[in-house]
């Protein structure tokens, strides 16, 4: 199923013609909505036909509110949801962006793999996994790398481009080039778990949790130190909130592996994500959030 999507044309021989994405939830479908307004055709792949569905709404969605904001809009990219993997076989460039769980990424590689055609760049969106970890798997690792988009994606100017021990120098200078073709920043950064990023916010974002656990202050005025003492655009609770509470665990647990104790999960964090409250998505985290 194919449709139109108008967007802005930027330089469209400086991005691939065809690009894939496996995973059409929230970051999926902005990686998505990025790639479109470059003038891309694009392939999203889900599980089933419902969340094919739901990704399409959500890639909508995000170039609806794009054009509200004053965005030109001429014609560009098209978008092609389903849950076929057949989508990417002429893809140039398949992103994985399914939940950063290990075990579900290693399988979407290797579902990518099966269907891409050699000269393919493959990337993963993980913000934590070692990119060689998921490469030991791969026939191609040398085509292999990270692309570590942040959230949300449309609104952000960053992305890490995270390479293997065998990652090809070509495709780090084609997967760079593609970052600023669609606008962003590309950082290059040897692979390690939690790359330069996730490494730093995460730490900064568990020992907000403990201050807020031990009592130090309220979470609105730990956020409130950062943003105006540091001049953090957004504090470490809330960033949180906006991330996931559960994705922010699920990362200091990797990390935990990796690194040790000092990325030890709070009480805090783990009592949360266990009742549920995960942040914005749910309406409540460190802070309350509505409509």
């Amino acid at each position: 199923m194919t449709s139109p999507v108008t967007t802005t044309v930027q330089d469209t021989a400086s991005v691939p013609a065809v690009v894939g994405v496996l995973g059409g939830g929230r970051m999926g479908a902005g990686i998505a909505h990025a790639f479109l307004i470059a003038g891309a055709r694009v392939h999203v792949v889900e599980r089933d036909t419902a969340a094919a569905a739901a990704a399409r709404e959500r890639v909508e969605a995000a170039l609806t509110r794009s054009a509200q904001r004053g965005m030109r809009i001429p014609d560009a990219g098209t978008l092609t949801t389903g849950t076929d993997t057949d989508a990417f076989a002429e893809a140039g460039l398949v992103i994985e962006a399914v939940p950063e769980d290990r075990a579900l990424k290693l399988d979407a590689l290797a579902r990518i793999e099966e269907t891409v055609r050699g000269e393919a760049v493959v990337a993963s969106n993980t913000s934590s996994i070692s990119i060689d970890a998921l490469a030991a798997s791969l026939r191609r690792p040398r085509r292999f790398l990270g692309l570590h988009f942040f959230n949300p994606v449309p609104a952000s100017a960053l992305v890490e481009v995270v390479t293997g021990a065998d990652t090809a120098p070509e495709v780090v200078t084609r997967a760079t080039r593609w970052v600023e073709a669609i606008g962003k920043t590309a950082v290059v950064v040897r692979d390690a778990p939690g790359f330069a990023s996730s490494r730093l916010g995460v730490a900064l974002g568990l020992e907000a949790i403990r201050m807020l656990e031990e009592g130090v202050a309220s979470a609105r005025d730990i956020d409130t130190a950062m943003e105006l003492g540091y001049r953090h655009p957004m504090g470490p609770l809330r960033t949180t909130d906006v991330v996931g509470l559960d994705v922010r665990l699920g990362i200091a647990e990797e990390l935990e592996r990796a690194y040790g104790a000092r990325f030890t999960p709070p009480a805090l964090l783990r009592d949360l994500v266990a009742q549920g409250h995960l942040g914005r998505k749910t309406g409540r985290g460190f802070y309350e959030w509505s409509e």
